[in-house]
């Protein structure tokens, strides 16, 4: 019995494949950050990639799980490059020259349209109590903007373009990834380091290069406008004005206002000095920590989010380890960065 409780998983694999084999989907390697550690390599032992090129995969990934931006680009370019050694170039990371990776490269910028999906979708899905591959997600994705989708827009694959941003950051993860297999000894070179030409695929630009950002009077009244929305629906837009009034007013990104397992923004990292200066403690990009002046203006953003919180004082101490953005349902902070980008975008 214990037997048969080794051998089904790995049958449900093979099976899993072929099924995604004459359907043209993808079997995903990786899964979130927060489940990397379930990750079980032996099941994918020579059944769909090169059990020795996921492993050490798996193993560059986990030293990025400090970062859930970091480890979710990496997931993704690592992912693209065993997907593509295991369906297209039939290689693997020993083997892999220079002239390979130009091939994927030039993959990348122009990949096969069943390997490009419209929408964004989790690579794994519960059904009927248990975790499986979800058939609809692909490598790469082609979407629409927001204003477009309003008006009636449904993205389209002739529409996919590969930034020329994607392409600098595949050329950094790449190469960092091939040193991490040189010092463990499991590759001889960096074939990133040996394409001499890598104007080929990255465009120089001439010139300072535009900064989308908003004006002052532009900020005044998305501020304005969150207030109004404040004064309308308090329940859910006091939340909108302090998320707004946070990215304003201290310049915070919208990571910085999401708690992970490196951080979590409490009222208490609120906190006045000796000269009756207010700051606020955050840890950002990189896991640097760093300190924030906080204006008379911010002051007032966050007396009026505690008192919607019916927290007390109006000003925070340092024995208050409140969550600085609570969940909407449940106790704890929020640790989704997308409810926070789209209540942001769409004020925006």
């Amino acid at each position: 019995m214990k037997s048969l409780q080794k051998i089904f998983p790995i049958l449900k694999l093979i099976l899993l494949s072929m099924l995604y084999s004459m359907t043209k989907s993808f079997f995903p390697f990786f899964d979130t950050l927060k489940n990397i550690n379930e990750m079980d390599p032996s099941l994918y032992k020579d059944k769909l990639v090169n059990s020795e090129d996921l492993e050490k995969a798996l193993s560059f990934l986990k030293s990025y799980n400090g970062s859930q931006a970091t480890f979710n680009a990496y997931r993704r370019e690592l992912e693209r490059l065993l997907q593509w050694l295991s369906l297209v170039s039939k290689k693997t990371l020993k083997t892999l020259q220079r002239e390979d990776i130009e091939q994927f490269i030039q993959f990348c910028i122009k990949p096969h349209k069943h390997w490009i999906g419209t929408k964004t979708v989790s690579r794994f899905i519960h059904k009927n109590g248990e975790k499986e591959p979800n058939l609809e997600w692909k490598p790469f994705v082609v979407s629409v903007s927001k204003s477009a989708h309003r008006n009636g827009e449904k993205p389209d694959l002739r529409d996919f373009e590969f930034s020329q941003s994607s392409i600098k950051e595949l050329f950094s993860i790449l190469s960092s990834f091939f040193n991490y297999l040189i010092q463990e000894d499991y590759v001889s070179t960096n074939p990133i380091a040996l394409i001499r030409q890598k104007s080929k695929f990255i465009r120089q630009h001439q010139g300072q290069q535009k900064i989308r950002r908003l004006s002052e009077i532009q900020w005044n009244y998305v501020i304005s406008t969150a207030k109004e929305m404040a004064e309308i629906n308090p329940d859910k837009h006091k939340r909108t004005l302090f998320i707004m009034s946070s990215l304003y007013s201290m310049y915070l990104r919208i990571s910085e206002l999401s708690s992970s397992d490196r951080w979590c923004p409490r009222m208490k990292h609120f906190h006045k000095d000796t000269d009756e200066n207010w700051w606020f403690t955050t840890v950002g990009k990189g896991n640097k920590q760093r300190q924030i002046a906080v204006s008379n203006t911010m002051l007032e953003a966050l007396k009026t989010w505690r008192k919607h919180l019916k927290s007390t004082p109006l000003l925070p101490t340092q024995a208050d380890k409140n969550p600085l953005l609570p969940k909407l349902i449940g106790t704890g902070p929020i640790t989704d960065t997308s409810y926070i980008r789209r209540n942001s975008t769409n004020m925006l």
